[in-house]
């Protein structure tokens, strides 16, 4: 997690929250892995909390089981 921090009126706020999901998966579940990264905010209390204040963005860096043989 990444988080983009800028000055307001000399007070540090955090503007954007860039969250990277290190995931392992079979090859044959990237379109499931990828469903779910599109809705999961939606479900997450955290990201739900601060997301009318902060950008938050979700990025994936799936490693398939396939390209770990």
């Amino acid at each position: 997690m990444v988080g983009e921090i800028e000055t307001e009126n000399k007070v540090l706020v955090i503007k954007r929250i860039t969250v990277t999901l290190h995931l392992s998966a079979d090859e044959e579940d990237r379109e499931t892995v990828e469903r779910v990264l599109e809705v999961y905010e939606d479900s997450c209390p955290v990201a739900r909390s601060i997301r009318d204040g902060i950008e938050i963005a979700s990025k994936l860096d799936l490693t398939t089981k396939s390209s770990l043989r």
